[in-house]
């Protein structure tokens, strides 16, 4: 594995410069040892990404994007997680695929990509072609993507903040709109949109890019400049995930920011602005979240019996 990247590293917008081979702790709070949460099949991803047996989800420890209200807070700001060699990655990767996942799904992958594009190099070479999966907050090196998508198969971005006062609150970098569509453009232009297209999930998809929005309690005006964005950008035929599962974590209340949960008709609001704009490739999350989108991660079970399709 090349680790040079690490030596001083930039891999991630916040360009810190950490020598993490050294053991120096980058922006995301990790070193080059690659640590890991959980690995498991997972069934709370769009359901053209899910199938009859899940997505086997890869959750990174650590985090560069740093959104205080981060619903895997224990990953991103407590740091839980057991530390794999590349070898025990590449085992751990393919015991996942021998339980019949459709794809492996790299979730807040940037900080480790060396990691990630040596194993998936030799499970390419051992003739692997499980779709290979890209589950990021958007917050990405723009310049890294093209060499990204040599490897990666389907691109899951975030797209949270277009304007860039609420960026700077919630993540402490304004520039995040500019940055995140930077990234994503080189997303579509390196896979395309996500195909086959099938809402009902009876059809895996298999290539292309997703976008992901997270509407957020009192941000109306945020959710609708974003999909004007994307739609000035892309076209109607970007498919999209617009999610309604925010749900307080613990800095929410320390922070008295963003201390209740989605009211139903500004969701609606969101959904109808994209169907108006005429978006139809589109994942809509009526009802909300539950608690099997505040997974805990030092359990051996994060998501208990909530690990259900969404």
């Amino acid at each position: 594995m090349d680790n040079s990247l690490y030596r001083c590293c930039t891999l991630c917008p916040r360009q810190c410069g950490a020598n993490r081979v050294n053991g120096e702790t980058g922006f995301c709070g990790e070193t080059a040892d690659l640590r890991i949460a959980a690995m498991l099949p997972h069934f709370g991803e769009e359901p053209c990404l899910v199938g009859k047996h899940g997505s086997g989800t890869v959750f990174f420890t650590g985090c560069s994007c740093g959104c205080f209200f981060c619903q895997n807070y224990q990953l991103s700001q407590q740091h839980v997680g057991k530390i794999f060699s590349l070898e025990e990655f590449l085992t751990a990767l393919r015991e996942l695929i021998a339980k019949g996942v459709h794809n492996i799904n790299f979730v807040t992958p940037d900080h480790f990509w060396p990691h990630i594009a040596a194993a998936c190099r030799q499970l390419r070479d051992e003739g692997y072609d499980i779709p290979f999966l890209w589950n990021c907050s958007g917050y990405s090196n723009a310049e890294l993507v093209p060499e990204q998508a040599k490897l990666i198969d389907v691109f899951m971005p975030d797209f949270k903040y277009a304007l860039p006062e609420l960026a700077e609150t919630c993540m402490g970098d304004r520039e995040y709109p500019r940055i995140a569509f930077a990234a994503i453009e080189r997303m579509v232009d390196g896979t395309g949109f996500l195909r086959p297209w099938d809402a009902s999930g009876e059809i895996l998809a298999t290539h292309g890019t997703i976008v992901r929005h997270l509407v957020l309690p009192g941000q109306l005006e945020n959710s609708i400049r974003t999909l004007d964005i994307l739609y000035e950008h892309f076209g109607p035929g970007l498919p999209l995930s617009i999610m309604s599962q925010f749900q307080p974590m613990p800095e929410c209340e320390r922070l008295g920011l963003f201390t209740s949960k989605i009211k139903p008709d500004i969701y609606e609001k969101v959904l109808a602005h994209a169907q108006e704009l005429g978006f139809y490739r589109l994942f809509a999350q009526v009802g909300g979240g539950d608690d099997s989108f505040a997974p805990d991660f030092t359990s051996d079970n994060p998501f208990g019996n909530n690990n259900v399709k969404r």
